[in-house]
């Protein structure tokens, strides 16, 4: 199989073409790794990924250039645009751009195949959409709630694919929810609490720490992903991607401590404008339709990321 992925110098994309490449698929990694919101990073991950065997890498801007070459698969896995509830205020534009406007091209690119030569499009959406869980967790029918430009970007995203589907693309949406692991962004809450816990400084949090979250290790919403590529699912359908029980962000921080051994410093900063208060992904339907379901728990993941953050200081102690 031949397959596209978007944003693949990002922290999802990155694991996931390494998963496609080790099951045998033809893989074009894409990605403008200079639009990253970690530029270096995105380089240095884009220069492995261009140096790997088997895999070809082609470095496209969405939003402005030709492609043709992109829609040419048999699944296309769009990871790629800008993320971030926090850091989309103020930046609506860039988040039209290459949100909005870059899958918007997509879609029309790859509709522009002859009908039987189509590629199947796997969307990646985000559990912001909702906004807030209440007192039962979101399925994928619920309202959707946006309370941030990003999420609002995402809205439109799924509207977008939800038309292409009418018109006859194969469209998958797939909402992840607080995705952590190797080689997380260095904005996201993990990636820093872990690095200011190993430097001994306070740990950086956004309200009091009773916020909630249906944390997922990147490894299962890989394996979801790679099946919703292979699965001949309904056009256009939502799925949730998410571990069935939220935890509290104070009480993942003791977990963290606990398991690099240091005591929990906190600096408490100022709550972000739309972030949720509570996610909670119901997954009855990637149960049922892409016999999936989040496997590994919070402690056991946390431990493969830290484990992760450990060594890379080691490479870069002895390097």
């Amino acid at each position: 199989m031949r397959v596209v992925v978007t944003g693949a110098a990002g922290f999802v994309g990155g694991h996931v073409v390494d998963a496609l490449s080790a099951a045998g698929h033809e893989v074009l990694a894409v990605d403008a790794p200079e639009r990253s919101l970690a530029p270096e990073v995105a380089r240095r991950r884009w220069a492995d990924l261009a140096a790997r065997a088997g895999v070809a890498a082609a470095e496209v801007d969405l939003a402005v250039d030709d492609l043709d070459a992109v829609a040419a698969a048999d699944v296309v896995v769009h990871l790629a645009g800008r993320p971030g509830v926090r850091d989309s205020w103020g930046a609506e534009r860039a988040i039209r751009r290459d949100n909005v406007r870059a899958t918007e091209r997509l879609l029309a690119a790859c509709m522009r195949r002859p009908a039987t030569l189509r590629p199947k499009v796997v969307v990646a959406s985000s559990s912001s959409v909702y906004g807030s869980a209440g007192r039962r967790p979101n399925r994928e029918g619920d309202p959707l709630n946006p309370a941030s430009p990003y999420a609002a970007s995402k809205a439109e995203v799924e509207r977008l694919a939800e038309t292409a589907a009418g018109d006859g693309l194969r469209t998958v949406l797939l909402r992840y929810f607080s995705v952590y692991g190797p080689r997380q962004r260095p904005d996201m809450a993990f990636h820093r609490f872990v690095e200011t816990a190993l430097d001994g400084r306070p740990l950086p949090v956004f309200g009091d720490g009773r916020s909630s979250r249906s944390f997922t290790h990147v490894r299962d919403v890989v394996a979801a992903t790679l099946v919703a590529a292979a699965e001949d699912l309904p056009p256009g359908i939502a799925v949730n991607v998410g571990h069935h029980e939220p935890v509290a962000v104070r009480d993942a921080i003791a977990m963290l401590t606990g398991i690099l051994g240091v005591r929990a410093q906190i600096r408490r900063e100022a709550p972000v404008a739309g972030d949720a208060a509570r996610t909670w992904a119901d997954t009855g339907r990637a149960r049922e339709l892409l016999g999936w379901t989040a496997t590994t728990g919070l402690a056991e993941g946390l431990a493969d990321q830290i484990a992760w953050h450990r060594a890379v200081r080691e490479e870069v102690r002895v390097g």
